[in-house]
């Protein structure tokens, strides 16, 4: 039995939205399950999907909490 662990930062897809909608976990829950279905032939109903949303001050990569390195990267940029 598949288990799939989807791990996101905890921020709005969208101004004003500080997390994921039900909606799009629910659409990423059926499209993993369809993905394993569609490629290693595993049945939908075998398949658990967990999604851990991770606050963005527990996330982090280029060895600074993530909201900091956004900001260095949009400073790089200009």
């Amino acid at each position: 039995m598949p288990y799939v662990n989807i791990q996101i930062t905890r921020e709005g897809t969208a101004p004003g939205r500080d997390a994921a909608t039900a909606e799009e976990k629910a659409a990423l829950i059926k499209g993993v399950s369809e993905l394993l279905l569609n490629v290693l032939n595993k049945p939908v109903t075998s398949t658990f999907v967990v999604i851990d949303e991770v606050d963005t001050d527990n996330w982090g990569w280029g060895g600074l909490p993530a909201l900091e390195y956004r900001r260095q990267l949009a400073g790089a940029k200009k």
